[in-house]
């Protein structure tokens, strides 16, 4: 899913929309089957979820990926927004890279802002952190950043030590 904010306002409708697609997926688990392995197959195989902003089921193990996916690309969103008004609004494809050397948000100026995200229980997982520095250490924008959330990282701030290229790498809360 590809689309475009341009104020703090709309990324927290979309927030919310994420939270209430949560409550459903919350809702579903209650009416799990007793037994365990039936359970964990009704998540893994069967669309008893949804799609963290599109009215589509899921199951719930994509759900609970998608979650945290858009769930980090908005709230980063949101800061970029209130840092880099120059960008005209932000184009954000999270995970879902449809053009070649698209980014999970840009500024709808071009040249300005890109940035990479990502949810993961520590930094090193599948070298995400060292691949997205990588990739925006080759990009024109003048404003490059990561980010992340992990539990590792419960707190929404910058992270200098883990920075190269000239590349912000900022961990972003996940709660509420």
């Amino acid at each position: 899913m590809i689309f475009e904010v341009h104020s703090v306002t709309e990324i927290e409708a979309r927030i919310a929309e994420v939270g209430r697609n949560a409550r459903t997926a919350r809702e579903a688990m209650k009416a799990l089957p007793e037994d365990p392995v039936e359970a964990l197959m009704r998540m893994k195989f069967e669309p008893i979820g949804s799609h963290p902003l599109e009215a589509r089921a899921l199951n719930l193990v994509e759900q609970i990926n998608q979650t945290f996916t858009y769930l980090i690309a908005l709230k980063a969103a949101r800061l970029l927004l209130q840092w880099h008004t120059e960008a005209g609004g932000l184009r954000l494809a999270p995970g879902a890279h449809t053009r070649g050397n698209s980014l999970d948000i840009e500024g709808l100026v071009p040249g300005v802002v890109g940035a990479e995200t990502f949810a993961a229980v520590a930094l090193t997982n599948n070298g995400k952190l060292a691949k997205d520095l990588t990739k925006l250490a080759a990009r024109p924008e003048t404003h490059r950043y990561v980010f992340f959330g992990s539990p590792r990282y419960p707190d929404t701030a910058r992270l200098p030590a883990k920075e190269r290229s000239g590349v912000a790498v900022w961990s972003i809360c996940m709660h509420a």
